[in-house]
């Protein structure tokens, strides 16, 4: 046989192991999308535009300037008051996987240098469910931002109240919407931006309840699931169906908003509701004679507090 009819022997080529996590996979167009490409897009796809879910840390980090968070109850978590069979295991596995003692992180903190009482919810923590403890956090934030005279910005990222602390969890929907009528009552401006999802106890409660209701795109927001609805009206719901899109076309929030984009509209509006600054500007200097000084609120003029 001639040489060239023979088949050639190559050395084997050895498969390197590829690191996991380095490629993720997109939830809505199913694209493989490198770790750190998706992190410098804020976790949107850069193929289909869907926002992947953030953690309240990662929420925080990304719309807050640097180290202007203080954190407020940090410590505060969740016991078993009903003794529900497998809570205490379910809490420690939450606690350990997200590093948080519960669901919800609450403080002070300044966006574009406007300052803000904030709080995230975090999903990735039994679903973002509202106990007792997440009730009492968001509730002591709003009365913080009461007491210093501050705009209030909630992420909220929920299924709803958490079932095993019962009639307790319940009671949170009447606690946390006292505390922002007490905010509306005081004329202290209050954001709500909902994320994916945002369903059940908390839209019933505190995050529909914002002056400025604003949404991501693709977020679910609703409180039923979709199937209960059908099941109970028995009737076939719209595709689009508690979408932020659809909520916003027949007028439940007020805007939707990208995520690289959102940290701007939020301190557009707190600077538009008169935020405090978090560090006094210098004093303006005079104006040349017979130019007119910028007024209160536009650029270069003197900040206006809330009222």
């Amino acid at each position: 046989m001639l040489n060239w009819l023979r088949r050639p022997k190559h050395g084997r080529i050895s498969r390197r192991d590829i690191p996991a996590g380095l490629w993720v996979k997109c939830s809505r167009c199913g694209a493989a999308v490198y770790h750190r490409d998706l992190e410098r897009a804020l976790k949107v796809c850069p193929k289909c535009g869907w926002h992947h879910r953030l953690g309240a840390e990662e929420r925080l980090s990304i719309t807050l300037d640097e180290h202007s968070f203080e954190e407020m109850d940090a410590n505060l978590a969740s016991g078993d008051p009903l003794r529900f069979d497998g809570y205490r295991e379910k809490l420690s596995e939450a606690r350990a996987n997200t590093g948080n003692a519960d669901a919800a992180i609450v403080g002070v903190g300044g966006i574009e240098g406007y300052r803000t009482a904030v709080g995230a919810l975090d999903f990735a923590f039994m679903g973002g469910s509202m106990g007792s403890v997440v009730g009492e956090k968001i509730t002591r934030v709003a009365e913080r931002a009461l007491q210093d005279r501050l705009p209030l910005v909630i992420f909220s990222a929920s299924g709803g109240a958490r079932m095993q602390e019962g009639a307790l969890s319940l009671m949170q929907l009447a606690k946390t919407s006292a505390a922002v009528g007490r905010l509306h009552e005081a004329h202290l401006p209050y954001l709500s931006v909902m994320c994916d999802p945002t369903t059940g106890g908390v839209t019933a409660s505190f995050a529909f309840q914002g002056d400025v209701i604003i949404a991501e795109p693709g977020a679910l927001i609703g409180f039923a699931g979709r199937r209960v609805i059908e099941q109970t009206i028995r009737r076939k719901l719209p595709e689009r169906f508690q979408t932020a899109e659809f909520c916003l076309e027949h007028g439940l929030i007020d805007m939707v908003v990208p995520r690289p984009e959102l940290r701007g509209v939020l301190a557009r509006l707190l600077r538009f509701f008169g935020a405090p600054r978090a560090v006094a500007p210098e004093p303006a200097a005079a104006a040349p004679d017979g130019e007119a000084q910028p007024a209160p609120g536009e650029p270069g003029g003197p900040e206006v507090a809330c009222p």
